[in-house]
């Protein structure tokens, strides 16, 4: 039991640094580029690009650390992943351009990358199945509290002092992590005569492909808020006529919502004994409350905030989104699955920051963030209602090869 909660404590003090360095970028963006010499009115412009490095680092790391996971072993990859992201990001503290600074966002993305899908795998191979969900519950629900710290850092430290810190703590949670243990269902795995970490076998299977993109689907619309809704707040703010709001500000009070989302949740799904139903339930109240704020004008500051708060809140399906992922798959693919598909989501930040972009011109900010947001709701919607349930499976079994 002892082993038990070490799992639990430290998967989620390992999530809480990912999330910590993840979205330091976002509430340092401004003071950042403005420290580095870019025009005010490049600064969205380049914040786009910055995020777009971090997130190639995040795909590319995605199949790494997925692949690694399911091969060598779900803590080899866990230990890379947060040295190398540890490292970028003590590296972007020291940059002294705008270039270098992309390249170590980059490298930061490409070791945060590992971490979430590794914790999850962890927590859901090691404890039993009717406290599986609470386990990842808490690991996710505590870890997005990395959101709030980040944003209560940048109130107080200088940006280079913010990465600083965010680096420094990945190096000594690398320390904690040294005495953990392979999980049971891992190591028997690779007794068996069976290919892990392959690529091939995950899509050989038209079953497992859809499962697959399902569930990159119903992660859309979280990094969607997160990405592009929360992360650009001043300049989505300004277009519904509030000024004054800080990404800092805008990301604090997001993730406060999220941790507290992730929690009750993830404790529907306990409730409910499903984890369909209860991210269905999180998506309803997503779409009523970005509805709501798109169709008001000239908030206050303050209501702004709370608005931000409701859009994390209703986001909070994240935890149960990866245990469902843990799920649907075998030991010997479920760490590429669970690595591979956050991150994934989190990379579509691409393709919508690159599509809000050519639409804002034409389409105006708030008519573009409604209708990508409407659009990601759709799809995540179809495919929760068209994905098998996944609580009570039990995780002791193997994905085989398609018969020929």
């Amino acid at each position: 039991m002892h082993s038990v909660r070490r799992v639990v404590v430290v998967s989620a003090l390992g999530y809480f640094v990912d999330i910590l360095d993840l979205f330091l970028f976002n509430v340092v963006r401004q003071p950042s580029l403005r420290d580095l010499g870019v025009p005010s009115a490049e600064s969205m412009l380049w914040g786009m690009r910055l995020l777009n490095a971090q997130m190639v680092g995040v795909l590319i790391g995605a199949f790494v650390w997925g692949m690694l996971g399911d091969r060598l072993g779900r803590l080899r990859a866990l230990y890379g992943s947060i040295l190398l992201y540890s490292l970028g990001t003590l590296a972007n503290g020291l940059v002294g351009s705008v270039m270098a600074y992309a390249a170590c966002r980059f490298v930061s993305g490409l070791g945060l990358a590992g971490e979430l899908g590794a914790a999850i795998t962890l927590v859901s191979e090691t404890l039993p199945q009717k406290q599986r969900g609470l386990g990842t519950t808490i690991v996710a629900g505590f870890g997005l509290c990395g959101g709030v710290c980040a944003a209560l850092l940048s109130e107080h430290l200088s940006w280079r002092a913010c990465y600083l810190v965010g680096g420094s703590a990945g190096l000594l949670l690398l320390i904690l992590r040294v005495t953990m243990t392979e999980p049971t269902l891992f190591v028997v795995a690779t007794q068996q005569p069976v290919r892990r970490g392959s690529l091939r076998l995950l899509f050989s299977s038209a079953h497992r492909r859809r499962l697959f993109f399902k569930l990159m689907l119903v992660g859309l619309p979280v990094w969607f808020i997160a990405g592009i809704v929360i992360a650009f707040s001043p300049e989505v703010a300004t277009a519904l006529g509030t000024s004054g709001v800080t990404a800092a500000r805008a990301v604090l009070c997001s993730y406060i919502g999220v941790a507290i989302g992730d929690m009750l949740c993830g404790l529907l799904s306990q409730l409910l004994r499903s984890r369909r139903r209860a991210m269905l339930v999180s998506l309803g109240v997503l779409a009523l409350g970005l509805c709501w704020l798109l169709a008001q004008r000239s908030l206050s500051v303050t209501a702004y905030y709370w608005a931000a708060f409701g859009l994390g809140l209703s986001t909070g399906y994240w935890a149960v989104l990866v245990t469902t992922a843990a799920e649907q798959f075998g030991t010997n693919l479920r760490a590429t699955v669970t690595t591979t598909i956050p991150n994934l989501v989190r990379a579509v930040v691409i393709p919508l920051s690159l599509l809000y972009q050519r639409l804002v011109p034409s389409w105006g900010t708030i008519q573009t963030v409604r209708w990508l947001g409407l659009g990601c709701v759709a799809l995540a919607l179809w495919a929760i209602w068209t994905l098998p349930e996944s609580y009570h499976r039990e995780l002791a079994f193997l994905e085989q090869e398609p018969s020929p």
